[in-house]
């Protein structure tokens, strides 16, 4: 093993320990009364939002205070920028599921360098399910291996969607002879593509750095594919973290996915 693996095994060792420490402060206060500040209409912020990110920024800061920092629940002021690696952080990823006792929402976290996720972790603590990989080395669920789906084009393919973007933005429409399934946390979501338990994610809104960068490191482990709607690839620890659409898939039927989708890439 080169010494770049060896080095990026070692920060995938302290993220896995930093996501399972943080693990035990989500589930105290999972569906559970708390604190709620609303960013917006399906974005509220949570009490367990702010102490996951603290704990996480405390481990993984600490380990290697030279990397940058990108998170959801923290002002970003443009240093990580400056900087060879960034974390790219989402302490709660579905925070509505999780307020409401929903078992779908993640805690992602993923390092970036040179604008690609080069290790990665998505962690459903309420399902004991954890997901992690590292550039080259492939992707696992609970330390055992996992493959994206055999699915081709021709076959019925299972999809899954946001319940928001399931009700309003009518995309699922174009997959009305498949099996459209409804997840809320997009980094939960891309997982689940990577284990090849479903064929496919997207979606046809707005998305940021910490909300996928992770799970695109695990599909394309797993052996998938992730790009844009126009079929562009994603880029990350830009000025801005903002991706106006994405899609993941097993890679046989991307072209299909990105096909379908074409009226709504931008």
């Amino acid at each position: 093993m080169s010494s770049y693996d060896q080095e990026l095994k070692s920060d995938l060792t302290l993220m896995l320990h930093a996501v399972e420490s943080s693990s035990s402060l989500a589930l105290a206060r999972f569906g559970k009364e708390q604190k709620i500040w609303q960013k917006s209409t399906y974005h509220p912020v949570c009490e367990a939002d702010k102490e996951v990110n603290e704990n996480l920024y405390e481990i993984l800061m600490t380990a290697r205070p030279n990397y940058g920092w990108l998170s959801e629940e923290t002002v970003d002021d443009g240093s990580r920028l400056k900087c060879s690696r960034t974390w790219v952080v989402d302490p709660i990823d579905g925070t509505n599921s999780y307020l409401n006792g929903i078992a779908e929402f993640a805690i992602s976290v993923a390092l970036v360098e040179g604008g690609k996720p080069i290790a990665a972790v998505v962690s459903n603590p309420a399902n004991r399910q954890t997901f992690s990989a590292f550039a080259g080395g492939g992707a696992t669920l609970n330390n055992n291996s996992i493959n994206v789906s055999n699915t081709r084009k021709d076959q019925r393919i299972s999809i899954l969607s946001s319940r928001s973007e399931n009700k309003e933005s009518g995309w699922a429409n174009y997959f009305s002879k498949d099996t459209v399934q409804t997840v809320s946390s997009i980094a939960y979501k891309f997982a689940l593509v990577a284990a090849g338990q479903y064929d496919a994610a997207a979606s046809v809104w707005p998305k940021n750095d910490w909300d996928i960068c992770a799970g695109h490191l695990l599909v394309e482990e797993a052996g998938g594919m992730v790009t844009s709607l126009k079929g562009m690839p994603l880029i990350y620890n830009c000025n801005s973290p903002r991706h106006n659409t994405c899609a993941a898939s097993n890679g046989r039927i991307h072209g299909n996915i990105i096909e379908r989708l074409e009226s709504f890439a931008y």
